[in-house]
């Protein structure tokens, strides 16, 4: 698994993309800042092509399921990792997931 950092490529299952920020930018790989819990909920989802007359697009990200190191912290928070998964809240409601598409750096990893 990978540390998960702002620039890395976080999708819903409709491949539309989550805008990540960081809210600790003083731990960086590459000298980009890594996220950190709960960094990836409640973040804009954008360009969900999954919508119509009764269909909602993915607009936001809804809890982190799995995703945080068990181990690794900065600043009391844990680390990002690229098993994410996580809710968003498009339809059909609890069944759409935010995941890591591609974490963007292969310098750091993690055994959770």
């Amino acid at each position: 698994m990978r540390w998960i950092h702002r620039d890395s490529v976080i999708t819903c299952d409709h491949d539309g993309r989550v805008e990540n920020r960081p809210s600790r930018k003083w731990v960086t790989v590459t000298g980009v800042p890594v996220l950190v819990d709960d960094d990836p909920e409640g973040r804009d989802i954008v360009a969900c092509p999954n919508y119509g007359p009764t269909i909602k697009p993915c607009t936001t990200t809804l809890t982190v399921r799995v995703g945080y190191s068990d181990w690794i912290r900065v600043d009391g928070h844990r680390v990002v990792l690229s098993h994410l998964s996580g809710f968003t809240n498009g339809t059909p409601p609890g069944l759409v997931r935010h995941t890591v598409r591609d974490p963007r750096q292969q310098f750091l990893g993690a055994d959770r």
